[in-house]
């Protein structure tokens, strides 16, 4: 990637507030800021979104700013910056309580988002983002208008109760690569009247949608790819030490971004992805900045 790849977080801004505090977040954001630290000079990250006009909102900007992300798109509401209160169970998994009607939930339709779409070589959207109407047009929009070498990552990140059968089945069609869980597979699977194990779910969602990838997160499981050549590549989990599992969903997106359009193999987009996704696991939040050892060139 001698010119630098054009990469886009497309939705939700947001901060994830722990019980020992606020820390930034927001899955599109997330991706933003890993996919900046993975790609380094080979990427140019830009951030679709919009915050309020309060401290949050300067404080998120600061975030992203640090993380070498562009937020010449995040525009600035009346309404407050995206607030989510994060409860950490024994095993330090993860669950969320979304503020209502916040920036995120307003970004307008713009001439500078046409030019952006336009100009994109990969962008990741997902669900979530799309829970207003207003936000919902320009995410689908954009992603519309994207050229057809793009790569339109689905992070599918189904947050209950903020989707619905409607937005999946609307959203899939829009992507080109798709990323879910082990939670979330199954309930794609019901939605299309798909069976079978987890391989062959994967390869009728692939021929489905013409997908070029389709990725499954497992957990302390591992992961799953699946190619658009019936190539499939499986990683067992990484023995890590947890302090949360925030936003390592995100990270792992974000290295499989940069290795895709570094068009590295199949094996090497994974384990760089299952790498990056590892380490975010052994930091607080979401957003931690990604060492150079990650850098998608040092893939052996």
């Amino acid at each position: 990637m001698t010119v630098p790849k054009t990469i886009v977080g497309l939705g939700e801004v947001l901060w994830d507030v722990f019980p020992d505090g606020a820390r930034f977040g927001g899955a599109p954001a997330n991706f933003a800021c890993s996919v900046a630290g993975v790609g380094g000079d080979a990427v140019h990250v830009c951030m679709v979104s919009a915050i309020g006009n309060d401290e949050l909102g300067q404080r998120a900007l600061l975030e992203l700013k640090q993380r070498h992300v562009d937020v010449s798109f995040v525009s600035q509401q009346d309404r407050p910056t995206g607030q989510v209160l994060v409860r950490l169970n024994a095993e330090r998994q993860a669950s969320y309580e979304f503020a209502a009607d916040t920036a995120w939930d307003n970004v307008a339709w713009s001439d500078g988002l046409q030019s952006l779409a336009a100009s994109v070589d990969a962008v990741c959207f997902g669900s979530l983002g799309q829970r207003s109407d207003v936000s919902r047009k320009t995410i689908r929009r954009f992603v519309a208008a994207t050229p057809e070498s793009c790569l339109r990552i689905l992070d599918i990140n189904l947050r209950p109760p903020f989707w619905n059968d409607k937005t999946i089945l609307e959203s899939l069609p829009l992507a080109n690569v798709l990323k879910l869980n082990s939670d979330e597979l199954p309930v794609v699977a019901s939605l299309l009247n798909l069976h079978g194990n987890e391989q062959e779910l994967l390869r009728q969602l692939q021929q489905k949608f013409s997908l070029r990838l389709v990725a499954l997160t497992r957990g302390a499981d591992g992961s799953l790819l699946l190619d658009q050549s019936g190539e499939f590549s499986n990683l067992p989990g990484q023995l890590t030490q947890v302090v949360d599992t925030v936003g390592a969903g995100d990270a792992f997106t974000a290295g499989m971004a940069v290795g895709l359009l570094k068009k590295l193999t199949l094996p090497d987009v994974h384990l760089l992805a299952a790498r990056v996704a590892a380490y975010v696991c052994t930091q607080p939040g979401a957003t931690p900045v990604i060492p150079v050892q990650f850098s998608a060139s040092l893939v052996k």
